[in-house]
């Protein structure tokens, strides 16, 4: 067992660290309150390599292991869950879902694009009545032959309005349930694609996030991936790598609440002493430290995982799982410390704890990741 980062592991947490302070973190404050994207800073991500770091650098990519991609998420996620859960999307739903099961042609059309941010892409499985439960598809794509034609509502989509290409689960043949589902590529602009109006969210508020909108679009037979009925494995095989993602997500809105609180805790006063010294104070430090820590482990090990060829289904639920509680409770403790400051929006930590809630609904809800642990545990 092997606990020290390699050179290159450093470097990349270190070039994540620096763009987050130098880029991310001026206008954060104004991009939560006005809902505002932040176009720039992720053209710029892209220009770094951070759209496309698992991907093969003949693709575009950066070509790194998921443990990079593990270390710049938390970095970014320090100061901008907003501009993370873009990054997150476009690496571990997107890039990975076409590199790993898209053709060569769907690759070279799509994939070298997404992975330099050209293009930006989005991940469509949720609906109005089946989020949790993915196998409800409403939408529809029947078959025409050398076309479906696509038809439904998808909900809760991050980079609804910004992605030029859309990722879209949806159901071809009712009768097989789960097996006739199929995963198709959209592109922005085709006939009978809307999206409707941005959603007014508690957190990740820099985020664009949209329901969209299919009535009798026509999409070409090659944009779908993988074979007839592969959809519904599409789906699940990426969201078990997309949940590594979000969880580094959560480890970093963690990790970026403790640091505040530690900063302000040995700057702020009380009864003739800085406040990290009375032990009320210092053993919530204390807690918030150990539970970061176990929550980065746990997150490495998943990445770990998914680099050496193992099976990371359950390492990834359990990072998830427990990284996203750790991002609530340590963002609820940093509001705390700071006192009434913890209420004001210059402070960020309200910010933390607003934008932590979702790292517990979205890509499958912390119910959803007992139900993957406890098959898993069950079953062995």
């Amino acid at each position: 067992m092997d606990f020290k980062l390699t050179e290159e592991h450093l470097m990349i947490q270190k070039a994540a660290r620096d763009f987050a302070q130098a880029e991310l973190l001026p206008g954060v404050i104004e991009r939560d309150e006005k809902q505002m994207f932040p176009t720039e800073q992720i053209k710029k991500m892209g220009e770094l390599g951070f759209l496309g770091m698992m991907v093969d650098p003949k693709y575009g990519g950066s070509g790194l292991d998921t443990i990079s991609y593990v270390l710049a998420m938390e970095e970014i996620s320090k100061v901008d869950a907003s501009a993370s859960v873009v990054m997150s999307v476009n690496n571990s739903l997107v890039c990975w879902g076409l590199q790993t099961f898209g053709s060569e042609e769907q690759k070279q059309k799509y994939l070298t694009r997404l992975a330099t941010g050209e293009i930006i892409g989005a991940f469509c499985l949720s609906e109005p009545e089946a989020g949790s439960d993915a196998t409800s598809q409403k939408t529809t794509a029947i078959d025409m032959g050398d076309h479906y034609l696509l038809n439904g509502t998808k909900n809760w989509i991050t980079n609804g309005s910004t992605a030029d290409v859309y990722l879209v689960i949806a159901q071809t043949d009712a009768d097989k349930r789960h097996k006739g589902i199929n995963a198709l590529i959209v592109e922005k602009g085709m006939p009978g694609f809307e999206i409707g109006p941005k959603e007014q969210k508690l957190g990740i508020r820099g985020s664009d996030t949209h329901s969209l909108m299919f009535t009798d679009v026509k999409v070409p037979k090659e944009n779908r991936i993988g074979e007839d009925g592969f959809g519904f494995k599409f789906a699940m095989k990426t969201l078990s790598g997309g949940r590594i993602g979000i969880a580094s997500q959560a480890l970093g809105i963690a990790a970026g609440a403790y640091e505040l609180a530690l900063k302000y805790s040995k700057e702020r006063k009380a009864f003739g002493t800085e406040i990290c010294n009375h032990q009320a104070i210092a053993f919530k430090l204390a807690d918030m430290a150990v539970q970061i820590e176990a929550a980065r482990h746990l997150c490495m090990k998943a990445a770990w995982d998914k680099d050496n060829g193992q099976n990371y289904d359950l390492s990834g639920a359990m990072a998830k799982l427990y990284a996203s509680q750790v991002a609530m409770d340590t963002a609820v403790e940093a509001v705390q410390i700071h006192g009434g400051n913890g209420y004001v929006k210059e402070y960020h930590v309200e910010r933390f704890m607003r934008d932590a809630k979702i790292t517990q609904i979205y890509e499958g809800t912390s119910e959803i990741q007992k139900i993957v642990i406890s098959r898993a545990i069950i079953s062995q």
